[in-house]
């Protein structure tokens, strides 16, 4: 956490005094809490809604009240408005307030607030609108492919089998990609349901030549994606590989010496990555990796040049803007899923910070959900998609399915956190074990693959009126 300034300045001024003139006293510092509003709003219905805020500082002396102040015509609440107040915490992290009684279709205004001695500090205001007759939102599950056990079969639906499934891609026509990552395989799922492998032979190796994808080899592939050509794309994390299956068959490497390491160079033969967990394109047909054993992600070229985006081999959680001749990158820790929007940002699921994070064209790193204390919020993020909306699609590792609306809502679809289990169902009923990739197809549909249980899992959004 970085140290507030009014403590730096503090700190400075405490070391002058000792070690200079002393004829003068410093005033005492009576400093207030200072604290920041969650920018994401919780499982809003017509009535009700859940916010809060994340003290950074208690200031100069023990709080003695938190929570959230809100306002339908307010635009900068205070605690003379309707506040509702939270557990009280004593040290710098996160809380969370239940919001009741609220008017249906109504716009609020609200701040987290944090009270002390010395007077009561405010986050910044966000605002959020109650929705006219929806009392939730949450997803019915259901098993589109995977038997019972864990084990290697094409077949129809709940007939194939599969092992440890944990990077799941789609193309243009709906067909799914599964990097089935135990049997090091990469396995097709047609629209029907019909599960088929295009590549791997099941041995654990690597093989720097190209070769027909039936005799290729992988080691625990994680995360996928497809071009617009049909090309597929694998994380090959135990090889410290990205390898390319092309629309003629063949498998070979695009990126990635064998060597676990970090270097930026030349992809085939400079190049390094260490535990490289998932990739994803942009239009411009680069290549974008979450590094996640270097806490970085690095960018593949059309033209074979490997480079750093973000992140240092350092893990931590820092934002900022990438400036590359001071060597200032930002820092992740663990980052574990990617997908890139149609502008050419890149929006990561920060799995050791709870978090995810934001990386604009121009190298600018922010936070646009969650954060290190927040692990209510988003758990363990693995796996993130995109729908044409803007509408984020999270895997919790620890067991949920998570929407995060372009309107920075976030609805618990299905699920629960630290629950593991096997069941279809709706909403909590419904149970995972350490779900890893989703996608989205271009119909709308979602699909987890859900790594314990050893199946393909489809998740439909369904609003409760």
């Amino acid at each position: 956490m970085k140290t507030p300034l009014l403590a730096i300045i503090f700190f400075i001024s405490v070391v002058f005094l000792n070690t200079g003139c002393k004829k003068t006293s410093s005033p005492a510092v009576n400093n207030p809490p200072s604290l920041t509003t969650n920018d994401v709003i919780l499982d809003v219905t017509s009535t009700t809604a859940q916010s809060g805020g994340t003290i950074t500082s208690i200031g100069s002396s023990a709080l003695t009240e938190n929570g959230v102040c809100y306002s339908s015509s307010n635009q900068k609440p205070t605690i003379n408005d309707t506040k509702k107040a939270s557990a009280l915490i004593s040290t710098s992290y996160s809380f969370t307030t239940n919001l009741t009684g609220l008017i249906p279709s109504t716009t609020y205004y609200i701040r987290a607030y944090a009270t002390n001695a010395y007077g009561t500090s405010y986050g910044s205001m966000i605002s959020f609108t109650t929705s006219s007759t929806l009392s939730s939102v949450t997803g019915e599950v259901t098993t589109f492919a995977g038997g019972v056990t864990g084990g290697y079969g094409d077949g129809l639906g709940t007939a194939a089998l599969f092992r440890n499934p944990m990077g799941i891609a789609t193309d243009a026509n709906g067909n799914l990609y599964v990097s089935d990552s135990f049997n090091n395989r990469i396995r097709k799922i047609a629209p029907d349901g019909t599960v088929t492998t295009i590549a791997g032979n099941g041995n654990a190796g690597y093989d720097t030549a190209e070769m027909p994808a039936a005799d290729a080899e992988f080691y625990g592939p994680q995360g996928l994606a497809v071009d617009a050509q049909g090309n597929i794309f694998v994380a090959d994390f135990g090889n410290n590989v990205i390898r390319e299956i092309t629309t003629a068959g063949m498998v070979k490497t695009v990126a990635g010496n064998g060597t676990a390491g970090y270097a930026d160079g030349a992809a085939l033969t400079a190049a390094e990555f260490k535990g490289p967990t998932a990739v994803a394109l942009d239009q411009s047909g680069n290549i974008f990796v979450a590094d996640r054993d270097n806490n970085m992600i690095r960018k593949i070229t059309s033209a074979g040049v490997v480079s750093t985006v973000a992140g240092t081999k350092t893990p931590g959680y820092v934002n900022g803007t990438v400036n590359t001749t001071t060597g200032t990158y930002a820092s992740f820790r663990d980052p574990s899923g990617l997908v890139v929007d149609a502008q050419g940002n890149i929006f990561v699921a920060d799995m050791g910070n709870s978090a995810i994070r934001k990386i604009t064209s121009a190298g600018v790193v922010t936070t646009i959900a969650g954060g290190p204390g927040q692990t209510t919020l988003l758990g363990d993020p693995i796996g993130i998609s995109m729908d044409s909306q803007g509408n984020f699609f999270i895997t919790d590792v620890s067991g949920r399915i998570i929407e995060l609306t372009s309107a920075k809502v976030l609805y618990d679809l299905a699920g629960s956190a630290n629950v593991a289990g096997f069941a279809d169902g709706s909403g909590t009923a419904a149970r995972f074990s350490a779900p890893q990739g989703i996608c989205i197809t271009p119909s709308g549909s979602i699909f987890v693959a859900d790594f314990n249980n050893n199946r393909i899992r489809k998740v439909v959004v369904v609003s409760n009126n």
